[in-house]
């Protein structure tokens, strides 16, 4: 399987000040074509860091994509140093400037003379067309200055993430696809929620055995952990096979706590899961506020289950709102078991719901105690007029610990709604 190194360009990057998304996108598309990316290189706006960086990656895995560095302003010199790494002199091409021209003309404007220098490609280069942008990609190939023997390919891109897509997918992938052979690299997720990383790790127990050659990476995060595995250069058809093998293995392994595959959301899950069954929908919420019904809104047509919500923050909304009791609170405290059930059941039967879910807890970064420390958030679920509600300590700041309980909580309605009998009704 041929390897190949990836190249980003720019100050910017380094500075944190411009998030680099293209070489994610680049990974993903390279490892689906069958190409392994061996290694990553991120340098500044500077000649001799590109040239050293360019070099050593050609003389290395002979294959580099570049991105950045191709548009009119004088730190973007990318192509003139790539272009003496192969000793190709830049050459004015007619044909590319009158295209710039006409470009800008549908915008009403024009471009100025430092765009002139877009239209300049290398001798012998392959020019990739940027239907997106005015810096067209180029390809290329040949045999390095100064270094007899020694070829390599070298791909470059615009920085810009829409033109950097669209000329990957578009221009370089079809002409990689002669030099990748039958070979891919292909990753499949099993998403869980509610369980540590460590405990899920016990769970599972020595499993990378069993599922070799495919390897298997542990992704915590706050709203779960995320096991990818992922097959390595593999004929496409047995890495299909062994990664729906492996999947059905980490899901049976790690049981009530997996909840889907890859992207899958458990907001989108839960509504999906509450349209099947016919069921309706509400929230109630303290700690969270809101975090919870933004979830479910953020998926188009949730509004034929999700009816809406109640953000209970203060207590005189609990008590007016939910017909929660003083005495209750008083009891209790707003942040317990107790109320968490009752704010399930008062959203449930202000707004006629068949289900609700309600968070109360202290997310800090103050008012934790001893016996109700910061992190302390009580899940209340009600379907059909029975009640559950659970107890959860989550690590993190204010955010995560937001974050987090919104996930837990959505988690416990799925498996409440998961338990409902289906509905084979006619269409809701």
């Amino acid at each position: 399987m041929p390897d190949i190194e990836l190249l980003t360009i720019g100050t910017e990057l380094l500075l944190g000040l411009t998030i680099d998304t293209n070489s994610a996108e680049l990974g993903r598309a390279l490892a689906g074509a069958g190409f392994t990316v061996v290694r990553r290189t991120s340098v500044t706006d500077q000649s001799a860091a590109i040239a050293e960086a360019a070099r050593a990656a050609l003389v290395r895995s002979g294959l580099v994509v570049c991105t950045g560095g191709l548009g009119p302003t004088a730190d973007d010199i990318t192509k003139r140093v790539i272009a003496d790494l192969f000793g190709a002199p830049l050459e004015f091409h007619p044909a590319l400037w009158q295209g710039l021209v006409e470009r800008f003309a549908r915008y009403g404007r024009i471009p100025s003379e430092k765009n002139r220098g877009q239209a300049e490609v290398p001798r012998g280069a392959v020019v990739l067309p940027n239907r997106w942008g005015t810096a067209p990609g180029l390809w290329l190939e040949g045999e390095l200055a100064g270094a007899p023997g020694s070829r390599g390919v070298a791909i470059l891109l615009p920085g810009v993430p829409s033109e950097m897509r669209g000329l990957l997918h578009h221009e370089v992938l079809p002409r990689l696809a002669s030099r990748a052979g039958d070979r891919v690299v292909r990753s499949r997720a099993v998403r869980t929620t509610g369980i540590p990383e460590s405990s899920l790790a016990e769970r599972l127990g020595e499993i990378e055995a069993e599922l070799a050659p495919l390897s298997l990476a542990y992704l915590p995060g706050a709203l779960g952990v995320d096991l990818r595995l992922t097959a390595w250069a593999l004929p496409a058809a047995e890495a299909d096979a062994r990664l729906a093998a492996g999947v059905r293995l980490l899901t049976e392994r790690a049981g009530r706590w997996a909840y889907g595959e890859n992207d899958d959301d458990v907001a989108a899950l839960v509504l999906s899961t509450a349209r099947q069954r016919r069921l309706r929908l509400v929230v109630a919420e303290s700690c969270t506020g809101g975090v919870i019904g933004a979830r479910l809104t953020e998926i188009p047509g949730s509004s034929d289950v999700f009816l809406g919500g109640v953000i209970a923050y203060d207590n005189r909304v609990k008590i007016e709102q939910l017909g929660i009791t003083q005495e209750l609170i008083e009891r209790h405290g707003a942040v317990s078991e107790a109320v968490a059930l009752a704010m399930a059941e008062g959203a449930a039967r202000l707004l006629h719901a068949d289900a609700a879910v309600a968070v109360t807890g202290i997310a800090g970064p103050d008012g934790g105690t001893a016996e109700k420390p910061v992190g302390l958030v009580f899940i209340g679920t009600v379907l059909h007029g029975a009640g559950e509600a659970h107890r959860h300590i989550f690590p993190g700041d204010r955010g995560e610990i937001r974050v987090r309980a919104a996930q837990i909580a959505l988690s416990h309605l799925l498996q409440r709604l998961m338990a409902a009998p289906v509905d084979l009704g006619p269409p809701m």
